[in-house]
């Protein structure tokens, strides 16, 4: 039900944008922040970037759908990382899996257990970004400012995700 409120939502915001306004997208923005930091900075710097650049390049960006358009559109870019990410992860736990089965091992196994984490990691956001909505009453703030959280959320653990990929 919340993925399909979310994905109306954005669909709704982009029908509009693109009748009513020029939006000013650009990922590469939130990509040199990320090129760009320093050793040891933390990439949840560059979050937003991107969308934050659009609302405010884009006339009417500060307007509800303009804001909803801007995140959704850094929130599809997070959300191809993620899903890379973890499918990465997935595939090497379950070859490392198999190989531990090989052994006969007792070892705990990783790949369900990734599922496991991903699956209750999707309830925490929805619920979160949930929490977020409910600030604005019902309001028309609560739709780009659920988009947002999900973004940032989605964000987030894109990058934890990758970063268990070097460590792994």
């Amino acid at each position: 039900m919340k993925r399909l409120f979310i994905a109306t939502a954005m669909a709704v915001c982009a029908g509009a944008a693109a009748q009513a306004q020029d939006i000013r997208f650009d990922i590469a923005l939130t990509q040199a922040c990320l090129a760009g930091l320093p050793e040891g900075a933390a990439p949840d710097a560059c979050i937003g970037v991107s969308a934050n650049a659009c609302i405010e390049a884009t006339p009417d960006g500060y307007t509800t759908v303009g804001m909803g358009i801007c995140h959704g559109q850094e929130l599809g870019y997070w959300d191809t990382r993620l899903n890379a990410a973890y499918g990465q992860l997935r595939d090497r736990h379950q070859a490392a899996d198999a190989e531990l089965d090989q052994l006969g091992s007792a070892a705990p196994r990783r790949a369900p257990a990734l599922q496991e984490m991903q699956r209750a990691w999707i309830a925490y956001r929805d619920a979160t970004c949930d929490y977020e909505r409910s600030y604005w009453g019902g309001g028309t703030g609560g739709g780009p400012a659920t988009v947002a959280c999900h973004m940032r959320l989605t964000a987030g653990q894109a990058l934890y995700l990758e970063t268990e990929l070097l460590a792994d």
